[in-house]
């Protein structure tokens, strides 16, 4: 979708010509990445409070929780880059549950402005890369939670 950070047709064409793949748009077709084995791992990042609360309640209802569903069936690493206003309020309990689930590995996050947005969570995006190469063998990156964001 379009938003302040871009029209979605640009990102789209982006996104195509440095992996030299075509995106993935729908449920259909999100849903072989699973059975056929089509990833090492999946990174969701930013990944909104939305999709924390969709992911930990089992909602298929987009091609990326679709991704992330027949993903896990083949009990490879889903990497959560947390971005959320709400990590700390009503969705605490989603981030705990997903904590809890295997196979789910978090980039370390902490609050990006606790005096302002006292539930903001966001993570340290830059860790990404070491995020993943530590769940490619089975572990969580430590910390996890960290100070001083910003």
């Amino acid at each position: 979708m379009d938003t302040r950070f871009g029209k979605a047709e640009d990102w789209i064409d982006k996104i195509e010509k440095i992996t030299g793949n075509k995106s993935i748009l729908t449920i259909q077709d999100a849903e072989p990445i699973g059975p056929n084995s089509l990833l090492d791992v999946l990174v969701i990042a930013p990944c909104t409070g939305n999709t924390i609360a969709k992911l930990a309640n089992a909602i298929t209802d987009t091609p990326l929780l679709m991704a992330a569903k027949a993903h896990l069936r083949g009990m490879k690493p889903v990497i959560i880059g947390i971005s959320t206003n709400d990590g700390l309020g009503m969705n605490a309990k989603n981030l705990g549950i997903l904590l809890n689930t295997k196979y789910y590995y978090f980039v370390p996050f902490g609050q990006d402005s606790p005096y302002v947005k006292c539930n903001s969570l966001i993570a340290r995006m830059d860790m990404i890369l070491p995020t993943v190469e530590m769940a490619i063998e089975g572990k969580q990156i430590q910390p996890l939670i960290i100070q001083n964001i910003f």
